[in-house]
């Protein structure tokens, strides 16, 4: 048994866990989801209920993340156009966002809208990280 991270693993998990900790986000989320849908589980962390006010909101921001355009890469103008598509903005505005990277593309969305935004973003070109 071998340990990662303090938790001892066995030899066929250690296995597994290489594989995985070389997946891409997205392709970590469509595992997760496909393990979730076979064994009739949910591996998204129990929620405590907050008391007081703003208790509502307390568990809501911890699941937002936000796009960031890190470099824009060779292809510019293809950038620009998926910025421009994403934020449903004119061809100015969506320059001046690519112009100034790093910037953010978009903030405080879900996790799966920023990854389907970072794989746009990569497929253009250009670098992104999801904050």
């Amino acid at each position: 048994m071998t340990e990662e991270g303090g938790i001892v693993l066995s030899p066929s998990a250690k296995k597994v866990f290489d594989l995985v900790k070389d997946l891409s986000a997205v392709e970590l989320n469509q595992l997760v989801k496909s393990l979730e849908e076979a064994y009739g589980v949910s591996a998204a962390a129990p929620v405590m209920m907050a008391g007081g006010a703003g208790g509502d909101d307390a568990g809501a921001g911890s699941d937002l993340v936000s796009v960031e355009l890190t470099e824009v890469g060779q292809q510019k103008i293809s950038v620009i156009k998926v910025v421009k598509e994403i934020l449903n903005i004119d061809l100015k505005a969506a320059k001046d966002i690519v112009e100034k990277a790093p910037a953010f593309v978009k903030e405080k969305i879900s996790l799966e809208e920023a990854e389907a935004i970072k794989a746009k973003l990569e497929e253009a070109g250009a670098t992104a990280s999801l904050k």
